[in-house]
C-alpha cells in the first residue's frame, strides 16, 4: 500500500502523516504549495505537489507521480469562501475520484462531517456551503466504483488521543479529538470490512482498534 494524503498540511492531515509514520505506512504527504513541500521534507516526510484548483491533466499527472495505490482526501477551503469551498471541497474532490478510477487506483477514504446528509441541520450550522460541499461529494463517492470509506467524525477538538470511540448509526451529538480521527482514519487503511462504509463516530468507550475491525 502506497497512500497519498490529499490536504496534509491541513489539521488532521497532518496528524495523519504522524499516525502513518508509526505504523509505518508508505505515503506522500499532498501539498499545495512549495513552502509546505520545503518545511515537511526538512521533517524527512515524503512529499507530493498537488494543486485541487488546477486542469484536471495537472492533478492526473501529481497523483500517478506520487506512485499511490490509496488516496485519502482530508483537504478543505478551511473557510477560505464560499467559491472556494466549493472549488476544493466538492469540485476538487471529484476530480480526485475520477482520476483514481482513470489510474486503476481503487482505495479512497474521504473525511466528511456529520450532517452531511442531514439537509435540516445545515441552515443553523452557518457553514451551509460547505456541507452543501461535503454532501455531494460524498454522494458521488457513492456512486464510484472505488473500494471507499466515508468518515463522519463528531465534533472536533485539538485535545489529546483517547484512543476510544463509539460508532453511531447517526451523529447522536459528542466531540473527538482531531488526532482520533487520524487513528481512524490509519485503521480503516487496513481494515477491508470498513470499504463501502459510512462511519459516524465520536469519542467513546471501544478502543479504536477493535471498534473499527
Amino acid at each position: 500500500m502506497k497512500v497519498l494524503i490529499i490536504g496534509a498540511h491541513g489539521k488532521v492531515g497532518r496528524l495523519l502523516v504522524d499516525e502513518l509514520q508509526n505504523k509505518q505506512i508508505d505515503f506522500a504527504a499532498g501539498l499545495r504549495s512549495e513552502e509546505q513541500i520545503k518545511a515537511y521534507q526538512a521533517e524527512n516526510i515524503p512529499t507530493q505537489y498537488i494543486d485541487l484548483t488546477a486542469p484536471i491533466s495537472e492533478i492526473k499527472n501529481s497523483i500517478e507521480a506520487s506512485g499511490a495505490d490509496t488516496l485519502v482526501f482530508t483537504a478543505g477551503a478551511g473557510g477560505a469562501g464560499y467559491d472556494l469551498t466549493m472549488e476544493i471541497d466538492l469540485d476538487g474532490a471529484i476530480k480526485t475520484m475520477d482520476i483514481a478510477q482513470i489510474l486503476g487506483i481503487k482505495r479512497y477514504i474521504m473525511v466528511s462531517a456529520v450532517y452531511s446528509d442531514d439537509r435540516s441541520k445545515w441552515e443553523a450550522s452557518g457553514i451551509r456551503p460547505y456541507y452543501i460541499a461535503k454532501h455531494y461529494a460524498d454522494k458521488y463517492l457513492r456512486s464510484t466504483n472505488l473500494d471507499y470509506t466515508i468518515v463522519h467524525p463528531g465534533m472536533l477538538t485539538n485535545d489529546d488521543a483517547v484512543g476510544k470511540i463509539n460508532i453511531q448509526s447517526n451523529y447522536e451529538g459528542g466531540s473527538v479529538p482531531r488526532a482520533d480521527v487520524a487513528k481512524v482514519i490509519a485503521q480503516a487503511l487496513e481494515t477491508p470490512s470498513t470499504i463501502k462504509k459510512d462511519i459516524n463516530f465520536v469519542t467513546g468507550d471501544e478502543d479504536i482498534v477493535k471498534a473499527i475491525r
